[in-house]
């Protein structure tokens, strides 16, 4: 089954072996206008960091809406599906996934016409957000307590070609860059005995085409598109094979035409003439070389994003087109550490993979603690939580008190010290009997720990801006 880390750490690794013992027909020899080498290999190496957002939301739209044998396919287009639990270790399609607020997903093709999505009146004191993220992977709306509101409403949702008219009622339109985009619904969960409450609300979200809105009947219908198969394999040595795909729904903004320009180049592009599988070997290694200089960027930029602050990493990355601005180094970064995150404004995401000295965070070797002493946790509108996550992976881990995070709601079952501090035990085995209340299990090696946020204060004490607030997380100490 794919992962997205596991797409992340193959994308890169085309085998030499391959590419020389594959017979390559004299039509795919390197044609007078390609560009040298070295060129070529700087194109693919931009090119791989432009376009890794891109296929990696891709691959989880395939195994979302399009492949029903995927093991997490969801529901076809235009059809929504409500997941009545939180995610556990066994969901897989999504990297560094929330544990906090049971999903719901539509898939929308917005090729015919556009969508409307109509949501219930939600207490105020619950917190749901509908964040609306494009093929590019630009944030481009959201629907909810801090964007819209907790009253009920139609919201229309269009595609980047669509010329009509906005029907009376509808609260707000919003617009994809790209003609097949994803809605994510998040319900705030409060306890174990709260998931009824939450079913109720996520019954009342509704997903109708323009026309069944209206009551009209289909005078449009999209075509049918072959989606090609994604897994770990197939992105080894097909990576710009589907992005050459994916770009054709992504009508190019006056920011992409360089990059796009660059592409074609290559054979990437209008036409979809790129394979790698028929290259010569000299321009199969221009590629290999390429994706593996761009893995590595991203890679560094990962661990370096932000500001360092007592060791978690604090930075604003997801956005929408108008955020990133071009900085396709930028995007990708925000897709690696977490791909389909939220605006600062909606959600802050400080992330770990160190204690406060510095040293890499390892459940086989120590155990840790992180205490937030009184009156210092996280300033928020909504809730906050602290989430376990495999440091090789990015998902969540199977433990014996099936607990993947920590947080807001949780606090009334947790000890609290004398003096009102408040202290967690990060580590592999229970902490024992008396402080298992406030234990978060920890995978048996690395640990990458994710801190959210949710509708972070804006006035003092804040992690706004984020990592220049008046607030900050404190560090996570080694025990033994």
């Amino acid at each position: 089954m794919l992962t997205k880390r596991e797409l992340l750490r193959t994308a890169a690794m085309t085998t030499i072996t391959l590419a020389a013992t594959r017979t390559v027909p004299a039509f795919a020899q390197a044609s007078t206008d390609r560009p040298g080498f070295l060129k070529a290999k700087d194109v693919a190496e931009a090119g791989f960091i432009y376009g890794l957002p891109i296929v990696m939301n891709y691959a989880v739209m395939y195994e979302y809406a399009v492949d029903r044998n995927s093991g997490q396919f969801k529901a076809p287009f235009n059809q929504i599906k409500n997941e009545p639990n939180v995610f556990t270790y066994k969901d897989t399609a999504i990297v560094t996934p929330n544990s906090d607020t049971p999903y719901s997903f539509v898939w929308m093709d917005l090729r015919a016409e556009p969508i409307i999505l109509s949501v219930p009146a939600v207490d105020p004191k619950r917190y749901y957000s509908v964040m609306l993220c494009d093929g590019n992977t630009y944030n481009y709306g959201y629907i909810g307590n801090r964007a819209t509101g907790s009253e009920a409403g139609d919201y229309m949702v269009a595609g980047p070609d669509w010329k009509g008219v906005t029907p009376p009622g509808i609260k707000k339109v919003f617009r994809s860059s790209t003609q097949f985009s994803v809605a994510g619904y998040r319900t705030q969960l409060f306890n174990a005995d709260d998931l009824d409450n939450v079913k109720k609300v996520q019954d009342g979200y509704k997903v109708q085409t323009l026309s069944a809105f209206l009551k009209q009947p289909v005078t449009t219908a999209a075509a049918a598109v072959d989606f090609p198969k994604i897994d770990k394999e197939l992105v080894k040595t097909n990576f710009f094979e589907f992005l050459d795909f994916a770009l054709q729904f992504a009508p190019v903004q006056e920011n992409e035409k360089e990059m796009r320009a660059k592409l074609a180049t290559i054979g990437v592009g209008p036409g979809k003439t790129f394979n790698f599988r028929d290259l010569p070997l000299e321009q199969k290694l221009e590629i290999g070389l390429g994706m593996k200089e761009g893995e590595r960027k991203i890679d560094e930029a990962v661990a370096s994003v932000g500001k360092d602050v007592n060791g978690w990493r604090v930075s604003s990355l997801p956005g929408d087109s108008a955020h990133y601005n071009g900085d396709w180094l930028k995007r990708a970064v925000a897709a690696k550490a977490g791909i389909y995150g939220n605006d600062a404004v909606e959600a802050v995401y400080p992330l770990t993979r160190t204690d406060s000295d510095g040293q890499t965070l390892d459940g086989s070797k120590h155990t840790y603690t992180l205490t937030f002493a009184p009156g210092q946790q996280p300033p928020v509108n909504a809730f906050w939580s602290i989430t376990m996550y495999d440091g090789k992976t990015q998902l969540l881990i199977e433990n014996p008190i099936n607990r993947y995070l920590i947080n807001s709601p949780m606090l009334s079952g947790m000890k609290t010290s004398t003096d009102g501090s408040l202290t967690f035990y990060i580590q592999n085995k229970s902490p024992g009997a008396d402080k298992e209340a406030n234990w978060l299990p920890a995978p048996d090696g690395p640990i990458y720990l994710v801190m959210r946020l949710y509708w972070p204060k804006t006035e003092s004490p804040s992690i706004l801006p984020a990592g220049e607030g008046t607030w900050q997380p404190p560090g996570i100490k080694r025990v033994s």
